[in-house]
């Protein structure tokens, strides 16, 4: 997601599709096949940006004289940077430009990004889990590339990745349709049958799961509205990567 809340953990309506396993690591097993391909959002799923755009909100808006509304995050969530800015720039009737909006949000995370955040407890290893496996690793995010690359690679994931398909990709088509992954799914070789996907918010988990790719769902607080229905729709939920799926 774009802009993410402080942590708290929620366990509600866990699909039963997920098997603890026994003894100490909280690794999860699934039933299904090891997937060709393994596709992963950024904010919220990957990296642990928490706080990050809560705090952006909350300094561009004071600056213009407004606290962030309650259904503000929720709104833009599944938006693209540029849409996000049209939206605010009309929500608050701002006399900016949504590139100069875009520019101040990205002055403003680029430090952050390059040099605080981290990757989910236990993403590493998963992703080396994955990646030995012979998984092929995309990313599908609406972050952009001056905030991605470095995030990625302050954190050390950013080799295991084949390709990073953006929304900029799909002609800033949002999370609420599959565009950008099926366009990663394509550029990684696999039909979307052959692919898993992480993701935190109940959009892109919907339209990912709308085209036939298993979905598992990450736990982040700004989508704790929509945990019920995150955890009734995706294949599997988890709260790091610790539980992530090992496949059989």
């Amino acid at each position: 997601t774009r802009s993410v809340i402080s942590r708290q953990v929620h366990m509600t309506n866990i699909p039963s599709t997920i098997v603890p396993a026994s003894g100490g690591a909280p690794a999860t097993h699934s039933s299904s096949p090891m997937p060709k391909a393994a596709i992963f959002d950024l904010d919220g799923t990957l990296l642990d940006s928490m706080g990050v755009w809560d705090q952006i909100d909350m300094d561009f808006l004071a600056r213009r004289g407004f606290e962030v509304p309650a259904d503000y995050v929720p709104t833009i969530s599944a938006m693209p940077f540029e849409q996000v800015a049209a939206y605010t720039i009309e929500r608050f009737r701002l006399n900016e430009t949504p590139e100069a909006v875009m520019a101040e949000w990205d002055d403003m995370a680029h430090e952050a990004y390059a040099t605080m955040v981290e990757a989910k407890p236990g993403a590493v290893e998963y992703l080396t889990y994955l990646h030995d496996a012979g998984v092929k690793l995309g990313v599908a995010t609406s972050l952009t590339p001056s905030l991605r690359e470095p995030a990625m690679k302050h954190v050390g994931i950013f080799d295991f990745f084949t390709t990073i398909t953006s929304v900029d990709d799909v002609h800033g088509i949002g999370k609420d349709q599959p565009d950008v992954y099926l366009l990663a799914a394509s550029r990684l070789g696999a039909e979307p049958c052959e692919c898993v996907v992480f993701e935190d918010i109940l959009p892109g988990i919907r339209s990912a799961k709308s085209v036939g790719m298993r979905v598992w769902a990450m736990h982040d607080d700004s989508s704790d509205a929509d945990w019920a229905r995150i955890c009734a729709l995706a294949d599997g939920v988890m709260f790091d990567f610790h539980d992530a799926p090992r496949f059989l």
